[in-house]
This record gives C-alpha cells, sequence and structure tokens, in this order.
C-alpha cells in the first residue's frame, strides 16, 4: 500500500485493488496501533478508530489536500502510482 505523507506520527496510504470497484474514494490512516478508513470527499471518517486529536489532524491536512487525494484516487484507479503529499506542518 503506497505510503502518501507521514506527519506526526501519522502514517497515510493509499491503495487499489486491481478489478475491484471501492464504493468511495478513501485513504487510510495510521497511528500507532489504531487504524482508520477516510473518505475524500466528504472528509469523513468511514471505518476504524483513532484518538481524537489525530483524527483532527487527519481531517484537517485531508481538507488541505483534498484535491491532491482526488487525484492520487485516480492515479491508483488508472493502474498508476500516486504522488507523494504535502505532511501536516
Amino acid at each position: 500500500m503506497p505510503e502518501l505523507s507521514r506527519f506526526y506520527g501519522i502514517i497515510i496510504r493509499m491503495f487499489a485493488e486491481p478489478g475491484e470497484r471501492h464504493h468511495v474514494a478513501h485513504f487510510h490512516a495510521y497511528y500507532q496501533e489504531h487504524t482508520a478508513v477516510f473518505s475524500i470527499s466528504p472528509v469523513a471518517q468511514i471505518a476504524g478508530s483513532l484518538p481524537q486529536r489525530q483524527q483532527r489532524l487527519v481531517e484537517a491536512w485531508a481538507e488541505l489536500h483534498q484535491l491532491e487525494l482526488q487525484a492520487d484516487w485516480q492515479l491508483l484507479q488508472d493502474g498508476r502510482s500516486p504522488a507523494p503529499i504535502t505532511p501536516l506542518q
């Protein structure tokens, strides 16, 4: 699963399953033993859980980089590699 960004101990990844259609464009966020899945538009947690502070950081980052996330989603669906996205600073 390609890593798109890493900030404050949070790792953001996105992947596509060739031949499988996802219902909604999304990315995965990892923090320590926690994992959550977020939709891209609108930015919303759709599965899993993160501590509240990390969830807010991920949501803020995703709002800032929503267009880049959508572009990376499309790249993966087309069988291409996603581009890295600037971390939250």
